[in-house]
């Protein structure tokens, strides 16, 4: 509920850019994935970009329409989520390849759709 709650308060302001830091930190896999969903249909429905830090796969494919990845203090890669997962560089072929990568990928089917 506090996601929720500070969500909308971001949101009151109307913004043309919401800036989310670790929003499902915390969170069950139920509530996180609800909480996604929550994102991604406001982010559609008000015209909203999304600028999303996280860690979690699942709301990397949910909500994503292009990442960016951090490695060595700089960014090595930036592209729809598809084309980063296939990257070359080692710390995202273990990210993306290791069993929680896997895991992410087979729930959305195989394909990053966002």
């Amino acid at each position: 509920m506090r996601k929720r709650a500070g969500l909308a308060r971001a949101l009151a302001l109307d913004p043309e850019v919401l800036f989310l830091d670790e929003p499902t930190a915390g969170l069950d896999p139920i509530a996180a994935a609800h909480f996604d969903e929550l994102v991604r249909t406001l982010s559609r429905a008000l015209g909203l970009s999304v600028f999303l830090v996280t860690h979690d796969l699942d709301t990397l494919h949910a909500i994503c329409d292009r990442v960016a990845v951090l490695a060595g203090g700089k960014v090595v890669a930036c592209d729809r989520i598809e084309v980063v997962a296939e990257h070359p560089h080692p710390w995202i072929r273990e990210y993306f390849g290791g069993p929680r990568g896997r895991a992410a990928l087979r729930a959305v089917g195989g394909r990053g759709e966002h």
